[in-house]
C-alpha cells in the first residue's frame, strides 16, 4: 500500500479519537467491518480500473494525518476526527453500487451540470462521473448499517464524501463552518472535505495500480494503457512540509509528459485546497507545490 513515510503522524487520527471518545470510535471500528466489504463492490463494475477498496480509503487515511499534522490536530474536535475518518472510508462506496441502486439515484441526481454528455446506458462511465453523487446517496440510504450517531453527522458525512470532487467548498450554504451539531459541537466542513479531496487527489501512486491490472488492460484502449503506465511511472509519494514529491522512474518521455500533466492538475487541487482552507478555516495547508523528483539508475 502506498502511505507516507512513518512519521510521528501515524495513526494520529484514529488515537486521537479513541482518547477524546471511545463511544464514537467504537462506531468508526465497527463501521469499517461493515465498509471493508462494501468497498469491494466497484470491482464488479469496473474489473481492470483503478482500486477503489479499503486500501485506497487507507491511503486516503494516512495522507489526511500528513495534512493534518500536529500543528492542526489540537484544533478538530472529536466529532470532526470521527466524521473526517468515515469520509475517509466511505467516500468512493458510489464506484461500486448495484444495478438497482444505479437506477434508482441517477433518477434523483438532478443537476444539469452533471447530466450533460452521460449516456444513462452506459453505467461504468456514469458512474465514474457521478460517483461523489451516488456514494452520499448511498451513505443516506444505507445509513442504518453505520450507526452514526445522528442526523447531523449524516449529513456532515455525506457532505465530507461529495465534496471529494467537484462540489464547491466555499459554498457557505452547503459546507458550512460552523455546522452544530445536537452535542453543542461544531464542524468545519470546508476543512474536513478538502482534506478528503486533497488526499484522494495525491493517491496515485504505483502500487495503487497493481502490475496484473496493468497486464489485464486492453492494449487496444490507448486511455488505459496511458493511465497504468503514468501511474506504474509513480513509484511513491512523499508528504514534505511544504510540497508533496512524486518520486518518478521512467524512461519514456511520453510517460513523462503524462506525469506533468498529472502533477499540473494536483496543483491545481492543491491550490484550490488552500484557497478554501485560508478562506473557510482556522487550519491551514502548509504545503503549497507538487514537485517531480526523477529516480535515476545507477551508473
Amino acid at each position: 500500500m502506498n502511505t507516507p513515510e512513518k512519521t510521528d503522524t501515524d495513526y494520529m487520527l484514529e488515537q486521537t479519537l479513541a482518547r477524546k471518545s471511545p463511544d464514537l470510535h467504537r462506531r468508526f471500528r465497527d463501521s469499517v467491518v461493515v465498509l471493508t466489504r462494501m468497498l469491494s463492490g466497484y470491482q464488479q463494475v469496473f474489473p481492470n480500473f483503478t482500486d477503489h477498496t479499503e486500501l485506497h480509503s487507507l491511503n486516503v487515511l494516512a495522507f489526511c494525518n500528513c495534512l493534518v499534522g500536529t500543528d492542526n490536530i489540537e484544533l478538530l474536535n472529536e466529532d470532526e476526527i470521527y466524521i473526517l475518518l468515515m469520509a475517509c472510508y466511505i467516500h468512493d462506496i458510489g464506484m461500486g453500487i448495484r444495478d438497482s441502486d444505479y437506477h434508482s439515484f441517477l433518477r434523483d441526481v438532478r443537476m444539469e451540470q452533471y447530466l450533460d454528455n452521460i449516456n444513462e446506458d452506459d453505467m461504468p462511465q456514469t458512474i465514474r462521473k457521478l460517483h461523489h453523487e451516488f456514494s452520499g446517496m448511498f451513505i443516506r440510504k444505507y445509513a442504518d448499517l453505520f450507526d452514526i450517531p445522528s442526523e447531523e453527522h449524516l449529513f456532515a458525512i455525506i457532505q465530507a464524501s461529495r465534496g471529494h470532487r467537484k462540489t464547491d467548498l466555499l459554498d457557505e450554504s452547503k459546507y458550512s463552518s460552523k455546522m452544530k451539531l445536537p452535542n453543542g459541537n461544531t464542524v468545519c466542513l470546508p476543512y474536513i472535505s478538502l482534506l478528503i479531496r486533497l488526499a484522494d487527489e495525491i493517491d496515485v501512486a504505483a502500487d495503487r495500480n497493481s502490475v496484473l491490472l496493468y497486464c489485464m488492460c486492453d492494449s487496444s484502449d490507448d486511455g488505459a494503457v496511458m493511465a497504468f503506465a503514468t501511474h506504474e511511472a509513480i513509484r511513491t509519494i512523499r508528504v514534505e512540509p511544504d510540497s508533496f514529491v512524486l518520486f518518478v522512474k521512467t524512461e519514456e518521455e511520453w510517460v513523462n509528459e503524462n506525469v506533468r500533466e498529472l502533477a499540473g492538475k494536483m496543483q491545481e487541487t492543491l491550490d484550490y485546497c488552500r484557497e478554501v482552507a485560508e478562506s473557510r478555516s482556522r487550519a491551514k495547508l502548509s504545503q503549497r507545490r507538487i514537485v517531480i523528483n526523477y529516480i535515476k539508475e545507477p551508473e
